[in-house]
């Protein structure tokens, strides 16, 4: 009988548990992401069918992300696949959740379906200037 390396066990444990990193929440399962890059973070957007809530998840690496940083950038990530103001978050470094507050439902943007659009994923180079007072102001512009 072969026994396996004493590393074998931890390595196949933590690719399981890495399988699930980009996983949506229960209220966002089925819904396609939208791909948004904002500053030095990428995100995977999904906004639930009634436009009420949205879910942003950090895909990319970054090391030791302040909450605040990020939470910028998911903000402006989420009013940017929504078409809706962010009226409350909640969360962590990678996943956030956002209550949103929209003036009418056809105020929002209508999400992309057709395959072609899916496939080419939102790309956006934004840039922050802090503005004092904790408030910064962001400028982003389409690099697609």
């Amino acid at each position: 009988m072969t026994r396996s390396p004493p590393y074998a066990l931890p390595l196949m444990l933590a690719c399981l548990l890495l399988a699930g990193c980009n996983t949506p929440g229960p209220g966002f399962r089925g819904i396609d992401p939208q791909r948004v890059s904002i500053g030095k973070s990428t995100f995977d957007v999904r906004v639930d069918p009634l436009g009420a809530r949205a879910q942003a998840i950090r895909v990319n690496p970054e090391w030791a992300p302040r909450r605040q940083s990020v939470e910028q950038r998911a903000v402006a990530a989420i009013e940017q696949v929504s078409g809706c103001r962010v009226a409350h978050l909640d969360g962590d470094q990678v996943v956030l959740v956002a209550r949103l507050a929209c003036a009418s439902a056809r105020a929002r943007k209508a999400p992309r379906s057709s395959p072609a659009d899916a496939s080419q994923p939102l790309e956006y180079d934004c840039k922050l200037a802090p503005q004092g007072e904790g408030r910064a102001r962001m400028t982003c512009t389409p690099l697609n």
